[in-house]
């Protein structure tokens, strides 16, 4: 019989070596929230054609939640920080890591200073460096300098995963796909059943640094961003 072995590709090595790396070096702890994206996504719908012919590339959900993920970074400075040695450094920028899907492996290229953007500034610098990733364009200096990161495996139809942390971050962000559910719907009137588009949320944390309840309210203010979202003056 023939063997089929081959050699792993320098990208899967490096991914492989950072891999095991973070898992020996933090303590991940996971915590899970569900979002209900129902009015992000009716406001996708509505607004993807003119959107396009302005400004030739698709609205997608990622800059929603890069944008709710830099709201609560913003109020979460801890989750922005890195632990060196018995160190906390607080980063003074939020320099956001970017889970790409390439053919060769996975690629996390950074948006730097997304404090500094606006809506529209964040589907720009999302949709130019997943292109620019995917066609082999980023330089190496973008694949560092990343203070929190986002992984959307959401796009593979898979509804919750538990992303490992990429270092030197202390916290990572799992996005699932967005999925219609029945759902509990309570009001004055009481309790009624409703169909909702809810998204699974999974923050990964290292618990060196983070507790159970402040990666709890991290996350939670992810969620009440996204459902809360003023989205009359987006672009």
């Amino acid at each position: 019989i023939k063997s089929n072995d081959e050699e792993m590709s320098h990208m899967r090595q490096m991914i492989s070596k950072h891999m095991v790396e973070s898992l020996s070096t933090s303590a991940h702890v996971y915590v899970v929230t569900e979002v209900n994206m129902s009015k992000i996504v009716k406001f996708v719908s509505l607004n993807e054609v003119s959107f396009k012919s302005q400004e030739l590339y698709n609205l997608t959900y990622t800059p929603f939640i890069v944008r709710a993920t830099i709201q609560a970074l913003n109020k979460f400075p801890k989750m922005n920080a890195s632990i060196k040695d018995s160190k906390v450094v607080y980063h003074k920028n939020i320099n956001i890591g970017l889970a790409v899907s390439i053919e060769q492996g996975l690629m996390v290229p950074s948006l730097y200073k997304c404090e500094e953007k606006n809506f529209l500034g964040i589907c720009r610098s999302v949709n130019d460096i997943a292109n620019r990733a995917r066609n082999g364009e980023i330089s190496p200096d973008e694949l560092s300098g990343s203070t929190f990161s986002i992984t959307n495996f959401g796009i593979f139809g898979v509804t919750l995963g538990t992303p490992i942390i990429n270092q030197p971050n202390v916290g990572i962000l799992g996005v699932g796909t967005i999925k219609k559910k029945p759902v509990v719907i309570e009001d004055i009137r009481g309790d009624s059943i409703g169909i909702r588009s809810m998204m699974t949320l999974t923050l990964g944390f290292d618990h060196r640094l983070i507790d159970g309840a402040e990666g709890s309210e991290f996350v939670i203010g992810i969620k009440t961003n996204l459902e809360t979202m003023n989205l009359e003056l987006q672009f």
